[in-house]
């Protein structure tokens, strides 16, 4: 296991991209979005794994963008990845990189051990989302999706004042829960009815999402993921809360805090995210058993 904060000095992926489990190709990337955003998070991240040389595709996760009709659950998120892992064809090696809600579900997904996987990169999911600021912030969605004229109106009040309290677990800089300053830019208040922007899902999903994630243990399942994971914080987000904890939790790990980013690492902070990334692929590369960034 290792732990580190990101410098300018990175090492460069293998040019030649080539696993050294002998495998003929590199593997294949899966980008799994926050909540209440979708798979267009991912664009600067699929340009730059796709000059690397890998093939890649963003998916939407349920009651999100293309799936917007569907309910979250994780059953059906197993589902989507199944297929995105599946899209690559039979054999062929699958790297998983999540942020917020998609670093958990790709977390439980790994623990599934599927097979063909390379490793997970896991960004903005290292606290446990349980105990009372989860629930409080579930049961204010809930209002708001239930409420209506002025039961509406004060649900979307309790949501804006309560809605601090898991703020202050989520938030950091400029970062807002789950993904949330990118869901702005593709839907913010002067995008309506903009026909080329997705419009961000609504509160059904949170209470959907929470209600799925709360009670369990994510430690749990870090613990059964046996490939390669790397975990990358922004170091102003505090949902860093547990990361010692999940870096000591996993079998094979290393741990990246990128400067001066906040929740949506990957979106405050591209260039340094890509650099994480490049070097992540790379290791993935490597034979079982070698250590960490050899």
């Amino acid at each position: 296991m290792t732990s580190t904060t990101l410098t300018p000095a990175v090492p460069a992926p293998d040019p030649a991209g080539a696993p050294a489990d002998g495998s003929a190709q590199p593997p294949a990337v899966v980008f799994v979005h926050g909540m209440r955003t979708s798979g267009a998070i991912w664009d600067r991240q699929l340009e730059h794994v796709r000059a690397l040389g890998h093939d890649a595709v963003a998916v939407d996760l349920p009651a999100h963008g293309a799936r917007a009709h569907e309910r979250f659950t994780l059953d059906r998120s197993f589902e989507v990845l199944d297929e995105a892992a599946a899209s690559f064809g039979p054999g062929r090696r699958v790297a998983l990189v999540g942020l917020s809600l998609g670093g958990y579900t790709s977390l439980a997904w790994a623990a599934r051990r599927p097979a063909n996987l390379a490793g997970v990169v896991a960004a903005a999911c290292t606290s446990d989302p349980k105990g009372k600021p989860v629930a409080l912030y579930r049961d204010v969605a809930r209002l708001v999706v239930a409420g209506g004229g002025a039961v509406g109106r004060g649900a979307r009040w309790a949501a804006r004042t309560s809605g601090a309290a898991w703020s202050a677990i989520t938030r950091a800089g400029r970062s807002l829960p789950g993904g949330g300053a990118s869901s702005h830019a593709l839907a913010g208040p002067g995008d309506a009815g903009a026909a080329h922007r997705p419009a961000a899902p609504g509160w059904h999903v949170v209470t959907d999402a929470l209600t799925q994630l709360a009670g369990r243990s994510w430690l749990a399942h870090v613990r059964d993921v046996d490939v390669p994971v790397w975990l990358v914080n922004g170091a102003r987000d505090h949902m860093r809360l547990d990361e010692q904890r999940y870096l000591a939790a996993a079998a094979d790990a290393a741990l990246v805090v990128v400067p001066r980013a906040g929740h949506d690492v990957n979106s405050e902070a591209p260039e340094a995210f890509n650099r994480v990334l490049g070097r992540a692929l790379a290791d993935f590369g490597r034979g079982r058993g070698a250590r960490l960034g050899a």
